[in-house]
């Protein structure tokens, strides 16, 4: 098993902890040197707050962690493809890679990430690396709403 699979197995635990708290599975791990520095799943509707994504929760905890907001040389793993709220933080914090699992299918979702977290404008563009572990990850959360419906 690979890093990549080392550490998306840790954010699909993340993503079981939001399930069993009833919010939707998705699970965030940040890296550093090959060690986890953060771990984070949904808490939207248990904070009541729009911005409790797992990604944002788990920069928060990285920023924290380092005592810094810069979050260079780190990589993000996350159970689903971020949404341009997230993509956002993760490329301000400056995070070096996105690991993620499944796609979104929010129509136009990918190309609005690339272009947030790749825009040659910005100083810091971030690596996107996608599919790891992409049908455990889409199960959970295909799973998860076919038990809401």
């Amino acid at each position: 098993m690979n890093n990549n699979e080392i550490f998306m197995r840790l954010a699909l635990k993340q993503a079981e902890l939001a399930k069993s708290e009833n919010e939707i599975p998705v699970g965030a791990v940040i890296v550093k040197d090959n060690k986890v520095i953060a771990t984070a799943y949904n808490q939207k509707d248990k904070k009541k707050l729009v911005t409790k994504h797992a990604e944002l929760i788990a920069i928060e905890k990285a920023s924290k962690k380092l005592n810094d907001w810069r979050l260079n040389d780190t990589e993000i793993y996350v159970t689903l493809e971020p949404c341009p709220m997230c993509a956002s933080a993760i490329q301000q914090s400056r995070i070096k890679k996105v690991v993620y699992g499944c796609d979104s299918n929010t129509i136009g979702n990918k190309q609005i990430i690339e272009q947030i977290l790749q825009n040659n404008n910005y100083n810091h563009q971030v690596m996107i690396e996608n599919g790891v572990l992409a049908d455990e990850c889409s199960l959970i959360i295909k799973k998860f709403f076919i038990s809401k419906r």
